[in-house]
């Protein structure tokens, strides 16, 4: 795994399109659409906007802080866009190595709840709607996680197996797929590699969370960047308890690539699994059959 060190600004639009083969009446929605704002993530603005213009809007904060949207549009429609622009400077987050040197037992909020910072952390450590803890997915971490081996070690070798033992193939599964499906087909996209790495943590009694947001590619060799390339993202961070007090840390860590969450990576908002953070979800009212979804994602340096 690598991290990266430097600091990085970027300018995300994130444009979601939907159709309606009928009139939609009413449209009620959620997103989570803003990046957090963090010590190592500062947001330099943020708009959320839609076309039908929506007759009210709002920005607060859920359970877990990050920045939900809430809007309504109430004028007759056919096609909705949600378009949301922001603008970030990201710097490297890496926990102390120290810490991440102490064996892994030690970080298991559930077990050492008198660490400081472990009642946080404690949500973050049981089952989840969408990560269910499968015998499965825990004979598979056991692997990684030999008695008194480095908490960061562990990790890494376990994000190393998920990487290379799953295809990446967007036609294996849905948002709906479980664990222990995706764990059988061996293959997924990267919310799939999130859940199975979170169910693989969880079971050996680490707290980790799943995080949601951008990371920006970079074009081959020799090409321009293409606008609208880029996608949503998804990774974990597991949490790294801190012996000299304090709350402790988080290691960021993404099985789909194999690496740490460096400053590539634009922090929108994190839960116990998708269901929590999921960038947009509603209800509508209308007589339509059918409906269309096009989502677009870009991510430029500033």
């Amino acid at each position: 795994m690598s991290a990266l060190s430097e600091v990085q600004s970027w300018r995300v639009r994130h444009t979601t399109s939907y159709a309606y083969d009928d009139v939609v009446t009413d449209s009620i929605g959620l997103g989570h659409l803003v990046p957090r704002s963090l010590p190592w993530q500062q947001v330099a603005s943020y708009a959320v906007t839609t076309d039908p213009e929506a007759s009210d809007v709002s920005h607060d904060e859920d359970h877990y802080g990050n920045v939900a949207t809430y809007f309504q549009i109430t004028e007759p429609h056919t096609r909705l866009e949600i378009e949301a622009v922001s603008e970030v400077t990201v710097s490297d987050a890496a926990p102390p190595e120290d810490d991440l040197g102490r064996a892994w037992e030690t970080a298991r909020p559930l077990v050492s709840p008198r660490l400081p910072g472990a009642w946080l952390a404690t949500d973050f450590a049981l089952p989840s709607a969408a990560v269910a803890q499968v015998p499965e997915a825990a004979a598979y971490a056991e692997a990684s996680f030999g008695t008194g081996r480095p908490l960061g070690e562990a990790v890494t070798d376990l994000v190393a197996r998920l990487h290379a033992d799953l295809d990446y193939d967007p036609t294996a599964t849905t948002v709906t797929s479980t664990v222990a499906e995706v764990l059988a087909s061996r293959a997924g996209v990267c919310q799939d590699f999130a859940h199975l790495a979170l169910a693989c943590l969880r079971s050996q009694g680490l707290a980790a969370r799943y995080v949601s947001g951008y990371l920006a590619t970079d074009p081959a060799p020799g090409r321009d960047r293409v606008v609208g390339a880029d996608a949503s993202h998804a990774w974990v961070a597991v949490w790294v308890p801190s012996p000299d007090g304090g709350d402790g840390s988080w290691l960021a860590v993404d099985p789909t690539n194999d690496q740490r969450a460096g400053t590539r990576y634009v922090t929108v908002a994190w839960g116990r699994d998708y269901g929590d953070v999921a960038p947009l979800k509603g209800v509508i009212v209308t007589e339509a059959r059918e409906s269309t979804l096009t989502v677009s994602v870009d991510v430029a340096p500033r």
